[in-house]
C-alpha cells in the first residue's frame, strides 16, 4: 500500500515505522505537518491509500480527514486523552501502559480505535527511553496491524464509547516542579525522568533558572536538599531531603535580557557558576551493589570483556570520546578473548556532539577537535587484532555512532533499533573510517547509495544488506542478559583464536594495500574544508538541529525518501534473522 506518514518531526517513531512499513512490503512515504495548506499539498501529491501520523502535535485538517483514512499513534491506553500521556504515566509510576491506533476526528484522541497495543513500563527508566523501547515495539506493533486491518476492507475500527476516560491537558512547569526538601527522592526522579529529554524541568538552581534533563539516583552522598554536592563526568549531584540524584544535563531558561540556551552537559553549561564542589570519580569496574550514576562501565564475565557506555540522546563529546577511549585501552589490557562494546539499553551512539560544538567559542575548532576524537576511538577498535570485537547496538546508531559500530567484526542489533548510516543530512562528508568499513559490509555502489539515500533502516533490513550480523528480538529490558549469553555461547560456537589470527592477517593485508592512516586523512581533508567554511550549510543544519528549529531544505530531503519501491526487495526476501 501507499501510506503517508505525516509528522510535526522526523523523529525516531516516525523513522521506525517508516522503516518498518517498507520492509513490510509498503511504500511509505512523508510528509512534515508544516501548516494545513503544506499538509494538504503533500497529501494531493502523493496519493495515499492511507494516512498515518506517528507523531503528531496539531490537529490533522477536517477535508483530509473527509476525505483519506488518517489514523494516529497516541502514546496511552484506549480511554486515555491529552497530549503528555507518555509524561504523566512515568511520572506517576505506572507499571503497565499501552499505545492506541485509533482514526483522526474533531475531538482528539477520542476516534474509533483500529489497534491497541499494551506494554510494561520498567522500573527507572525515563521518558524518552521509554518512547523509543517498549513503547516504540508496541507501536510499531499496534500500527501494522491497524494497516493491516484497513487493507483487508472488512474490519470495522471499535468506537470508544463506554471506555472509561481520562483525558487530561498539557503536563505545565507548574506540574512539574520539585520540592526539594518535602519530596523523596523516587518522586523526584520521577519528576526528573518524566521530562528528561523535553521539556525538561524548569527549576531554580544557583540564584537563576534552568531545565533539569535527566535524574539518577546517588547511593553515599547527602547535605542540604536543593545542594550541589558533587560533578561527576559533566553531570552535577544535587542533594535531596533523603538522598542525592544526579542531573547529566542542564539548559537555561530565557530570561529577559537572555534567549533560551541549549542543551548541554550541566557542568558545561553552568561554567563559572559552578561552586567550588569535588569531582567524585566512578570506578570503571562499579561494584553491583552500588546504587549511583556512571556513563561508562566495565564488567567481565569469563573470557568476554563488557565496554559499556551510555551518553545521553546518544551523542558523544571529544571529552566524552576520550573517556571512552581510556574505557576501551583497559579492556584491552585485560585477560580476554571478546570484548563487547555497546550500552544495555537506548541509543548505541549519534557521533559527535552538535550541541556541545554549538555552544563552543568557536565551533570549527571544537567540530574538529571532536571529529578526530572519534576518529581515535574507531582506530582503537580497528585495530584490536588479539581478540574478536562485537558492537552491542541496544537501540539507535547515527552518522559516527553507526560507523564506530562497523569498526567491530560483529554486529549486533536489537530488533527495534534503527540505523542512519550517513552524514548528508547534517551537510557533511563523514569521517571516522568510513570510506574503509562501510564498502567492506556493503560494498562500494551500496555505501554509495546509503550515504546519498540518507534513509533510515531498520534492523531487518540492516541484517539483510550486511550492516548487521545478528538481529536479537529481545524487549528492551533483556537485551543485555541475552548479548552476555549470545557473547559466551560465541566462545564455544567456533575456535576463537583461530577467528582472531584470521582477523589479525586480514587487517595486516589491508593495512599494506592502503593504510588505515590514508583514509583518515582523505576523510579529514573533506571534513575540515567544511567546518572552517563558515559558508558551509553544514553550520546552519547543526544550529538547525540543535535549536529545535526547521532545518534548510528539510522538507525536499523528506520527499527524496518516498521513491516507490525502494523497500519492496527486503520484504520479499527478508531472511529469518530473530535470535
Amino acid at each position: 500500500m501507499r501510506v503517508l506518514l505525516i509528522a510535526s518531526a522526523f523523529n525516531s517513531l516516525t523513522q521506525r515505522v517508516f522503516a518498518e512499513l517498507g520492509d513490510h512490503g509498503h511504500t511509505p512515504a512523508v510528509a512534515v505537518a508544516d501548516g494545513d495548506e503544506a499538509l494538504r499539498e503533500a497529501v494531493a501529491r502523493h496519493h495515499p491509500e492511507l494516512i498515518v501520523a506517528p507523531m503528531l502535535t496539531t490537529a490533522i485538517p477536517p477535508d483530509v480527514c473527509a476525505s483519506h483514512t488518517c489514523l494516529v499513534v497516541h502514546p496511552g491506553p484506549p480511554g486515555d486523552r491529552g497530549p503528555s500521556s507518555l509524561d504523566r504515566a512515568v511520572q506517576e509510576g505506572v507499571r503497565r501502559w499501552g499505545v492506541t491506533v485509533l482514526q483522526a476526528e474533531e475531538e482528539m484522541d477520542a476516534g474509533p480505535v483500529w489497534a491497541a497495543e499494551g506494554f510494561t513500563v520498567p522500573p527507572g527508566v525515563t521518558k524518552s527511553d521509554l518512547y523509543r523501547g517498549e513503547m516504540a515495539d508496541a507501536a510499531v506493533a499496534a500500527v501494522l496491524r491497524a494497516v493491516d486491518r484497513f487493507r483487508s476492507g472488512c474490519w470495522e475500527p471499535r468506537s470508544q464509547e463506554g471506555l472509561r476516560v481520562r483525558s487530561l491537558p498539557y503536563l505545565r512547569q507548574s506540574g512539574r516542579r520539585i520540592d526539594w526538601e518535602g519530596q523523596d527522592t523516587e518522586s523526584v526522579l520521577r519528576t526528573l525522568r518524566a521530562a528528561d529529554s523535553q521539556p525538561g524541568v524548569r527549576d531554580e538552581l544557583l540564584g537563576e533558572e534552568w531545565f533539569l534533563h535527566g535524574g539518577h539516583y546517588e547511593d553515599r552522598l547527602r547535605g542540604t536538599p536543593g545542594r550541589v554536592l558533587a560533578t561527576r563526568a559533566g553531570a552535577i549531584c544535587r542533594a535531596t531531603a533523603d538522598a542525592a540524584v544526579w542531573i547529566p544535563q542542564l539548559r537555561r531558561a530565557r530570561t529577559d535580557t537572555e534567549p533560551a540556551g541549549i542543551k548541554l552537559p550541566a557542568v558545561r553549561a553552568l561554567g563559572d557558576r559552578l561552586p567550588d564542589v569535588p569531582e567524585v570519580t566512578a570506578p570503571l569496574e562499579m561494584p553491583a551493589h552500588r546504587r549511583t550514576w556512571s556513563d561508562i562501565r566495565y564488567a567481565e564475565q569469563g573470557e568476554v570483556g563488557f565496554v559499556r557506555f551510555r551518553f545521553p540522546g546518544g551523542a558523544m563529546s571529544t571529552v566524552q570520546c576520550r573517556r571512552l577511549l581510556a574505557a576501551w585501552r583497559f579492556a584491552r589490557s585485560r585477560p580476554t578473548s571478546v570484548i563487547v562494546l555497546g550500552g544495555e539499553r537506548d541509543f548505541f551512539s549519534n557521533g559527535i556532539h552538535l550541541n556541545v560544538i554549538e555552544a563552543a567559542a568557536d565551533p570549527a575548532a571544537e567540530s574538529w577537535a571532536n571529529i578526530n576524537a572519534m576518529d581515535d576511538l574507531v582506530e582503537a577498535v580497528l585495530t584490536t587484532t588479539d581478540r574478536l570485537v562485537v558492537a552491542a547496538l541496544p537501540g539507535n546508531a547515527a552518522a559516527g555512532g553507526a560507523m564506530l559500530a562497523l569498526a567491530a567484526d560483529e554486529v549486533w542489533c536489537r530488533a527495534g533499533a534503527v540505523l542512519n548510516p550517513h552524514y548528508r543530512l547534517m551537510g557533511l562528508y563523514g569521517s571516522e573510517y568510513w570510506t574503509y568499513t562501510l564498502p567492506r559490509r556493503v560494498g562500494a555502489d551500496g555505501a554509495r547509495a546509503l550515504l546519498d539515500e540518507a534513509a533510515p533502516v531498520g534492523a531487518a533490513r540492516a541484517r539483510y544488506l550486511g550492516l548487521v550480523d545478528r538481529v536479537v528480538a529481545m524487549p528492551p529490558g533483556e537485551f543485555a542478559a541475552e548479548v552476555t549469553r549470545m557473547a559466551a555461547d560465541l566462545l564455544g560456537e567456533c575456535d576463537v583464536q583461530t577467528r582472531i589470527a584470521a582477523k589479525k592477517a586480514a587487517r595486516e593485508r589491508d593495512e599494506a594495500a592502503r593504510p588505515l592512516a590514508a583514509y583518515r586523512e582523505h576523510e579529514l581533508e573533506r571534513m575540515r574544508s567544511t567546518f572552517f567554511d563558515r559558508g558551509a550549510p553544514y553550520h546552519a543544519l547543526r544550529s538547525a538541529f540543535v535549536r529545535k528549529r526547521p532545518a534548510p531544505g528539510a522538507a525536499n530531503r523528506l520527499e527524496a525518501l518516498s521513491t516507490p519501491g525502494r523497500h519492496v526487495e527486503i520484504a520479499e526476501k527478508k531472511p529469518v534473522c530473530q535470535i
